[in-house]
């Protein structure tokens, strides 16, 4: 299944969990550490309090300010993520963010890599073509869809598992955005 069908399928766990974890891999960009999201990520588990997402989203805010990044589009892009979570658990307001988020991701990958345009991520995000993506966008590209997939299989259960595959996905960014911090600086 394509990555557009996931997001068009999953529940509002899988969709928050797709949103989060886009979010989350893009950290680095927004200076926070790598457990500033753990909160969020413990509100989508089974038996969490219906209010936690939304309290805990704007801790999270508070946190890292909700304000765009200066004249760094990437930047920018990782903070627009987290200005857009909505705070209402539902399914159409968590499905408009998580395709976003996708999207904004997918950007901040491809603008990291020094990649050109963004006219190729519509084909991919469809299933269609991933021939001529950069290394480190059509691995985004792949973390993106093991997470949904995770979470279609697994349910709440397969939480842990696209947290595995976000913190990996944040060691690369990571070291993306130390190379080009050396490359630019």
């Amino acid at each position: 299944m394509s990555l557009v069908e996931l997001i068009a399928r999953a529940d509002e766990r899988g969709l928050a969990a797709s949103g989060l974890a886009c979010l989350d891999r893009c950290v680095p960009l927004l200076g926070g550490d790598d457990e500033v999201l753990r909160p969020l990520w413990a509100s989508l588990a089974e038996g969490a309090a219906a209010g936690d997402w939304a309290e805990r989203l704007e801790q999270t805010r508070g946190k890292l300010g909700a304000v765009a990044g200066g004249a760094d589009e990437a930047v920018g892009l990782a903070h627009g993520m987290l200005a857009a979570a909505p705070g209402e658990w539902s399914a159409a307001a968590l499905r408009g963010w998580a395709d976003d988020c996708s999207v904004a991701a997918l950007r901040v990958h491809r603008l990291l890599d020094g990649g050109g345009d963004d006219s190729g991520l519509g084909d991919a995000r469809g299933g269609v073509d991933t021939d001529g993506l950069s290394p480190l966008l059509a691995a985004e590209l792949r973390r993106q869809v093991a997470v949904l997939e995770l979470l279609v299989a697994h349910g709440a259960g397969g939480l842990r598992g696209a947290l595995e595959v976000s913190t990996e996905g944040r060691r690369v960014l990571r070291a993306a955005v130390s190379r080009r911090s050396r490359r630019d600086g």
